[in-house]
């Protein structure tokens, strides 16, 4: 018998709270979208998993109090907000088609673990929401595996897909990722007018000479939902190109923890991240700036392939994450050792426990919408 979901006090706040406290706290540091904001709040009703990609300011909260030992293990530069829909394609300095972790919005110096088992709920979250179909044991352990194998040799390996990695290379060049269908999205973006600042910064990460450009304001994303995001797009040469600018804001974890440090770390963990590297990803006067192209975006569930090798997928996804952690080398040794000390079902259950309270957290956000 499964035993029943463990109930999260976090002292007398709730959901309702968390995102009311949260929104006001980045309302003083950027300008939000309201009409985006109500957007994000109808999503995160409409599904458990779209919900947890919302709430990353949450889920801090709740993986304190519901798993305190993880919580205290090594740190490093962690990703976060972490999740099987945070993955997508990049093409880097010499060309080449590379997949790996696609946002790093809410890096921060934080436990290891927390990486390993928000990525490993999402994974059971998208499982119950039949988004995927590996047994649930099946994927923690791949996630789990593969991380542990690379912090082992003490070494990571990049993904470039041009002569290996098959299965990510048919979901990176998969019917849903077609050019005509990515551009036509852009053509039902509404025009914008970018603060001024952003306007040059725009034009100035675009290939000269353009032929055109238009600005429009993106509807993206489910965490970042809310914040500023402006597409330059235009012809270049016979061709479309875009760039995006997003509002940055420190890290969520931070906010949770009362931290007085808000200093940004998406540079720094995506540059000295073990992988190939994304050339126009980079943070200007509190903007990320980033090239949209149809092979270089998020990867959703959705397009993944029909026929597809899951266990593969989310091992590749473990193995990505060590790749990331390798950014902060001094830590590694440290996360070898404590990794040692745990039996072989911790990232299982932690995972299982975060899947719970996060369902519970949903279904609470659910009847107040109601109400």
């Amino acid at each position: 018998m499964r035993r029943p979901a463990r109930r999260f006090t976090l002292g007398a706040m709730t959901i309702i709270d968390a995102t009311r406290e949260y929104e006001r706290w980045a309302g003083k540091r950027i300008d939000l979208v309201r009409g985006d904001l109500a957007l994000k709040h109808r999503a995160m009703a409409d599904a458990a998993f779209p919900f947890l990609r919302a709430t990353f300011y949450r889920w801090v909260g709740l993986w304190c109090e519901a798993c305190p030992d993880l919580a205290a293990a090594p740190k490093l530069l962690a990703v976060g907000d972490l999740h099987v829909e945070n993955f997508g394609t990049w093409r880097d300095a010499e060309g080449r088609l590379a997949w790996g972790i696609n946002d790093f919005d809410e890096a921060f110096p934080m436990p290891y673990t927390i990486d390993l088992v928000r990525l490993a709920a999402s994974a059971l979250l998208a499982i119950r929401a039949n988004a995927l179909t590996i047994a649930p044991d099946a994927a923690c352990d791949a996630i789990l595996g593969a991380y542990r194998a690379a912090i082992a040799a003490g070494a990571a390996h990049g993904f470039v897909l041009e002569e290996e990695h098959p299965a990510l290379r048919a979901m990176a060049l998969g019917v849903e990722r077609d050019p005509v269908r990515f551009w036509a999205k852009f053509a039902q973006m509404r025009a914008a007018d970018p603060p001024r600042a952003v306007r040059k910064l725009l034009l100035r990460d675009l290939p000269a000479p353009h032929e055109t450009v238009r600005m429009v304001a993106r509807v993206a994303g489910l965490g970042s939902l809310g914040r500023p995001r402006y597409v330059a797009y235009g012809a270049v040469e016979g061709g479309l190109v875009a760039r995006e600018a997003k509002a940055m804001l420190p890290s969520a974890y931070g906010w949770a923890m009362k931290a007085k440090d808000e200093r940004p770390y998406i540079e720094a963990i995506a540059m000295r991240a073990v992988r190939p590297r994304d050339p126009f990803y980079h943070l200007r006067k509190g903007w990320v700036l980033r090239r949209l192209a149809p092979h270089c975006s998020r990867i959703a569930l959705g397009d993944f392939p029909r026929v597809r090798d899951e266990q593969h997928i989310l091992h590749a996804m473990g193995r990505e994450t060590a790749n990331v952690h390798f950014a902060t080398q001094d830590a590694i040794a440290a996360v070898k050792r404590d990794l040692a000390k745990r039996g072989p079902t911790w990232l299982k259950d932690a995972a299982q426990v975060m899947a719970d309270a996060t369902l519970a957290d949903w279904r609470a956000w659910r009847r107040a919408r109601k109400a």
